[in-house]
């Protein structure tokens, strides 16, 4: 009997390549767009290229961008495809058709392109469109070595002029945790005044946190704005007001602001103003959230807003974070009514939704109160995340109600 011819191993790509190492094929196929160094072998090429992903036999797997740092490879395609100009444009038209679905009328910001969640990983794009000059623009924020790659930034420049977009900003925070945004590429008012379902919010889209403003909310805002009428409210960590704006316009007796910032609080001013509000009726503080609530005694509000900024930013801070978010729940409810409203966020993925509603129950405990859970919910659907990629579900809002003794 002639003996089997003994099949060679698949020949690795000539080009940059990385090769698993741990079993992860099945986690790649299902969509999870990371792939950790530690669970590769052999890697051949520099961060920011181009590169196949190849599985532990070195077949073909996905083709996506080498990284560096934790993260060793981000996955773009599962298909045999180059990640180039075509590919690009049609995730952008992908992107753009959801948005057309899911943002609603009346608002000219929103979320164009989501990262992870958009299958363009480390790229996220906010849209936007300035009620006074009429010009949209972008700003980009890059996560990771993509920024790098000349090909993928061009073709991604092209897609967004294709839309109309009259200015690029953009930040890239390598090697630069608080890199501030530039211009890229046409001029960009530095204040922009946009709507979100009719309310109109100022932003400073070069100064300001994350892209100016925190367009994941939108639907935390329009919840607000349900339910503030005739209440008095209490808006904390408040940024530029996009919460007391739309309890303003809900019709909340009165609104109080707290934020650290000047600027933001500036801001926030401004916005309530441009929506027509009795200044009356609005308190913009620039203070220290902690020593604010302290310092208030035995006031209490209605409606009493939370959304601090992420109190976890790596997986170590995680513990100190839950009891941070206790803390704060603490203090919200005690100046809060009975029957009150509290809607309280966490914008940290390291902070899981219901370890997060963990905290408030220890809150509740401290303060010595009860708490219904009315509803839970996470980032405006303009967000989008991919089931395989829990990682990039990383905001958890809840509506609560405290109990009369």
């Amino acid at each position: 009997m002639a003996r089997e011819k003994r099949r060679s191993a698949p020949k690795a790509p000539r080009g940059p390549h990385a090769r698993l190492a741990k079993p992860l094929e099945r986690a790649v196929a299902e969509g999870h767009p990371w792939v950790f160094r530690d669970a590769l072998g052999a890697v051949r090429g520099r961060p920011g290229e181009v590169a196949t992903l190849l599985d532990r036999k070195g077949r073909f797997l996905a083709r996506g961008v080498l990284e560096r740092g934790p993260i060793g490879f981000r996955v773009w395609t599962l298909e045999d495809e180059p990640v180039g100009a075509a590919l690009v444009a049609r995730r952008i038209a992908e992107a753009r058709a959801l948005r057309a679905l899911v943002v609603g009328p009346e608002t000219s910001a929103y979320r164009l392109v989501n990262g992870e969640g958009d299958r363009m990983p480390g790229l996220t794009v906010d849209l936007y469109g300035d009620e006074e000059s009429g010009r949209r623009v972008a700003v980009l924020r890059i996560d990771g070595a993509v920024g790098g790659n000349g090909a993928i930034r061009e073709a991604l420049d092209e897609a967004l002029r294709g839309l109309g977009v009259d200015a690029l900003l953009v930040r890239d925070p390598r090697g630069d945790a608080d890199a501030k945004v530039q211009p890229a590429w046409g001029e960009a008012p530095r204040r922009v005044v946009v709507r979100e379902r009719g309310m109109q919010l100022v932003a400073d889209l070069l100064a300001g946190q994350k892209t100016g403003l925190f367009l994941d909310h939108r639907v935390s805002r329009a919840r607000v704005r349900e339910l503030a009428e005739g209440r008095r409210v209490l808006n904390l960590y408040a940024y530029t007001g996009g919460f007391s704006v739309a309890a303003g316009l809900g019709g909340a007796r009165h609104v109080t602001t707290v934020d650290v910032a000047p600027g933001a609080i500036g801001l926030a001013d401004e916005s309530w103003v441009a929506n027509g509000l009795d200044p009356a009726a609005h308190r913009a503080l620039a203070a220290d959230v902690p020593t604010f609530l302290n310092d208030a005694g035995r006031a209490r509000w209605d409606l009493v807003v939370a959304d601090p900024p992420s109190f976890a930013p790596s997986r170590k801070a995680r513990r100190n974070a839950l009891r941070a978010y206790a803390k704060l729940h603490e203090s919200g409810l005690e100046h809060l009514e009975d029957e009150g409203l509290y809607l309280a966020a966490s914008c940290s993925s390291h902070v899981p939704h219901d370890d997060f509603a963990e905290t408030l129950r220890e809150g509740a405990r401290r303060a010595r109160c009860a708490v219904q859970i009315l509803d839970r919910w996470g980032a405006a659907p303009d967000h989008p995340r991919l089931a395989a990629f829990p990682e990039g579900d990383y905001l958890s809002v809840v509506l609560a109600r405290k109990l009369p003794r």
